[in-house]
């Protein structure tokens, strides 16, 4: 390739500055998305946090009828699956390729704006699979460049459209991506101030590929550079739309000046198609937050209703166990509480607090085992490397995973390989077992662990005072039991392709068991102990900490050292509650064997609803345990221990606001999101899912944008939605001025409660009331006396 190409070439051009801030703008608002094995629940207006929630769902409806309110609150009468596109809503702009299609027989031939979303998806598959290979360094030039290269030698697109003359137009596009943005801005903006909308409306054509463009800058962000590929997707969809207006340009005829008419009009009317729509929400909104009052009335009851368990709190333990906050295992935490007064379980974010990558010893794998929120400050790897033959089996697994997980490559793998695997794919259908992620087996078995800053090994110094953050941070500072389970959780299904969907989100998508193995090697270290001494933090020298994995899709919890009996015996007994309590939700008859048919779902690879994850998911306590303990929370609110009085300074509180209340804010509103459109928010139906790439995402079939979001058995049961899409309402136990203080310096946070994306109350236990901070205000949300009344 010669050094002129104008894949090589500086993306320059005078008249780019004339349209950078409608580009910017429209680049801004598009929320990432993770790979599929690192999959990190976002809410997917993230990026148009700074705007009022009702606000952004009359845009999005507007731009391209995304639906952001209950369809229940639309009035949707239709049941079961078919429900999800039932609901009917003003008329939403149409890009020019949509407006074509009004000319167009579809029910006998492709459709422009179908034909454009595949041809482009398709681009982005092979394109984006060789830049995750290492393949080039890529940008936003080299990315639309690339798709003209292809696009301009592809004689496809004129048969199957049956327009003979199309690829001319292709041809004499500019090689330049800023040329060709200015080119068709100025030939297709009608009204400028408006232009931001039309970007944003051609990347929701491609959505999917534009949440990976927007992930994959997120990333880059996060390393401390600027890689933004979504300038050059956006040229290329531009690209599409200038070449079908002056190929229908130049055919003219009464096509052209109808098309003409029509979209000089559109966007003379653009502000009234968002005022209809800003018109038709009212009422759903008004009916959405009666929904979400009804809900905060029953927790009102609640955590007012009946006093706090301060009896388990005063007696010495007899186990601890700290938990992800994940709202699975506030039902196996009640459950295990149950087996015995003295047990004292607690809730942390599951990543436990150790900001950590890690590296198998020997590989080149490396992993980020916390939020997607942070970039990873430590690397840890084992002491000694792991056996040969898990290093075979990770090799293994890399190979054939890119081999047999691209969309075409499924195909070919089983025409192939389909009779000579035969008898693997009977033994797996009856005799398979849980399916385990190669990473996960390479520190089984290791009990010690280097950790290093910038390549460093940390001192002794160090390690006490990262862990000594962290013990605070879990109010885990007072008394200590003989053991110490820090429980850190996965889930166990098959022929999954967003099986980490329902592993941790704390630690990136990924099981919390290297972060609890971790810690546990760190505060059983003798010399790490006597540092934490010095700074008052004194832990008995009988008390040993073992890590332990929760998998929450058979609620068995399988320990990295030996417990005693007594502790295993109630592990397996609050495993056999949690189960029971479960299967309800499962539709599993109670009656029968619950934990055989519990366990046989994990491993079932024909099982489309192994578990519900975080359906239900509605709120976030931020509370002493002895606060909950006593409630029956149904699985449904994250479970935060925050000890107030033990936090000087409310650095604790101000981390808590910062970080596990942003992450639960995105789980709630994937949730969310995916119900109430998960057409546009939503991967769809996980029985038609390919993957692409061997793990960027999945087509829903064999083409369309790269889908996003949660499958829709993960939120509805084929009769009905299982998860009811409600704001996350958040409950701090602590002082006003130290919330409103820390809501104030962080912008972020402030967008949030301001613009109506979640919920914020506090607790006053002294008071008996929960108060709501709104817009600097406080005002009272419940009260004893009321609810007594009442």
């Amino acid at each position: 390739m010669s050094a002129s190409s104008p894949l090589l070439s500086a993306e320059t051009g005078a008249s780019q500055t004339d349209w950078h801030a409608a580009i910017a703008e429209a680049c801004g608002r598009v929320a990432p998305a993770w790979p599929l094995d690192q999959i990190n629940a976002i809410n997917p207006f993230w990026e148009m946090r700074n705007l009022p929630l009702t606000k952004v769902a009359a845009r999005m409806a507007a731009l391209n009828g995304t639906c952001c309110l209950n369809q229940d609150a639309l009035g949707s009468g239709a049941d079961g699956e078919d429900s999800i596109h039932s609901v009917s809503m003003p008329d939403h702009w149409q890009n020019l390729s949509a407006q074509l299609d009004r000319h167009r027989d579809t029910a006998h031939q492709v459709s422009w704006q179908d034909e454009v979303v595949h041809q482009i998806s398709q681009f982005c598959g092979d394109y984006f699979q060789r830049l995750d290979a290492g393949e080039f360094e890529a940008s936003a030039q080299h990315l639309y460049y690339s798709w003209l290269e292809m696009t301009r030698s592809d004689r496809g697109i004129a048969i199957v459209m049956g327009e003979a003359t199309l690829p001319e137009q292709f041809r004499l596009l500019p090689d330049q991506a800023d040329h060709l943005k200015a080119e068709a801005l100025a030939a297709l903006v009608v009204a400028q101030e408006h232009a931001p909308e039309y970007a944003h409306a051609l990347l929701l054509d491609i959505n999917g590929w534009s949440s990976w463009a927007a992930y994959l800058r997120w990333q880059a962000r996060l390393q401390g550079h600027e890689t933004d590929l979504l300038p050059g997707l956006l040229a290329i969809r531009l690209a599409w739309e200038l070449a079908l207006w002056r190929h229908v340009e130049e055919v003219g005829g009464a096509i052209f000046t109808n098309l003409e008419q029509r979209w000089t009009s559109q966007w003379q009317v653009w502000p009234s198609i968002l005022a209809a729509h800003e018109r038709s929400q009212i009422t759903g909104w008004q009916l959405q937050q009666q929904a979400e009052s009804a809900y905060q009335q029953q927790m009102a009851e609640k955590l007012l209703g009946s006093p706090a368990d301060e009896a388990a709190a005063d007696q010495t333990p007899k186990l601890q166990a700290a938990f992800c906050i994940d709202v699975r295992s506030e039902i196996f935490r009640r459950a295990l509480e149950d087996q015995d007064q003295t047990i004292q379980t607690l809730g942390f974010a599951g990543f436990f607090g150790l900001p950590i990558a890690y590296q198998p010893r020997g590989t080149e794998f490396n992993r980020p085992q916390l939020p997607g929120l942070l970039a990873p400050a430590l690397q840890v790897t084992e002491t000694e490397p792991a056996a040969g033959v898990c290093r075979q089996a990770l090799a293994r697994h890399s190979h054939w995973t890119r081999f047999t997980s691209s969309a075409p490559a499924s195909f070919s793998y089983i025409e192939s390989f389909g009779i000579a695997r035969l008898g693997r794919l009977v033994k797996n259908t009856f005799l398979g077992d849980k399916s385990r992620h190669p990473v996960d087996q390479l520190h089984e078995g290791h009990g010690e662990f280097e950790i290093r800053r910038n390549g460093v090994l940390l001192s002794t110094a160090e390690k006490a005072g990262l862990v000594a953050g962290i013990l605070r941070a879990m109010s885990l500072t007072r008394q200590f039991a003989a053991t110490v389970l820090l429980v850190g959780h996965g889930s166990s299904t098959r022929n999954n392709p967003h099986a980490s969907g329902l592993d941790c989100g704390a630690c990136g998508g990924q099981t919390g068991s290297v972060n609890v193995r971790v810690l546990a090697y760190l505060l059983n270290d003798t010399e790490v102990r006597s540092a934490l001494a010095e700074q008052g933090l004194l832990i008995p020298p009988e008390t040993r900490f073992i890590g332990a994995l929760h998998d929450t899709t058979t609620d068995e919890v399988v320990c990295a050292g030996q417990v005693p009996t007594e502790i295993q015996g109630l592990l397996l007994q609050a495993g056999r509650q949690a189960r029971r309590e479960r299967a309800r939700r499962l539709d599993l008859d109670t009656t029968t064997d619950v934990d055989k048919a519990i366990i046989k779902r994990s491993k079932d690879w024909s099982e489309v609803r192994p578990e519900w994850g975080l359906a239900g998911n509605a709120s976030l306590i931020v509370a002493p345990r002895s606060r909950t303990r006593h409630l029956n929370l149904e699985g449904r609110s994250f479970l935060h221990d925050y000890r107030w009085r033990d936090d000087d300074g409310f650095g604790v509180l101000e981390l808590i606001m910062t970080a596990p209340m942003l992450v639960t804010h995105w789980i709630n509103f994937q949730y969310y999101a995916s119900v109430t459109d998960n057409f546009r928010y939503g991967s769809g139906n996980k029985v038609l899912h390919n993957v692409v790439g061997g793990h960027l995402g999945v087509f829903e079939g064999n083409g369309g944008d790269l889908r996003i979001g949660l499958p829709l058995q993960s939120v509805h049961d084929g009769h009905q939605w299982v998860h009811e899409p409600l704001r996350l309402s958040v409950y701090l136990a602590a002082p006003r001025e130290a919330i409103a203080d820390i809501a104030n310096r962080h912008p972020v946070v402030r967008e949030l409660i301001e613009n109506d994306w979640l919920y914020l109350f506090r607790l006053d236990d002294e008071q008996g009331v929960i108060e709501r901070f709104y817009r600097d205000q406080w005002e009272i949300a419940a009260d004893q006396a009321s609810l007594a009344r009442t």
